[in-house]
């Protein structure tokens, strides 16, 4: 399975929802190492660590794969694909 087939898989809850605070964190500490105003640099270097954690924690959890709705979205693949050539009527 390569990258972009484990980013398209179906992801298990708890990492969507880690997902979800990666992204929290990275905009606030964009907006902070944005801000208008001088801030101290240590909130500028705290903020620049936090948006690199915040980016790695979103991009593994993007990629973390639930086999079991994987294999059950592979199943209906398959039966539509075999139920795709029969009759509509009824009648084999």
């Amino acid at each position: 399975m390569n990258i972009v087939e484990r980013a398209k898989a179906p992801t298990p809850k708890f990492f969507k929802v880690l997902r979800s605070i990666g992204m929290a964190l990275l905009a606030i500490s964009g907006s902070i190492i944005a801000a208008p105003v001088v801030l101290p640099v240590a909130v500028v270097s705290i903020a620049g660590y936090a948006a690199l954690a915040g980016g790695v924690i979103s991009v593994i959890s993007q990629i973390t794969v639930d086999d079991e709705a994987n294999r059950e979205r592979s199943i209906a693949n398959q039966l539509k694909k075999d139920n795709q050539n029969l009759p509509r009527d009824g009648i084999k």
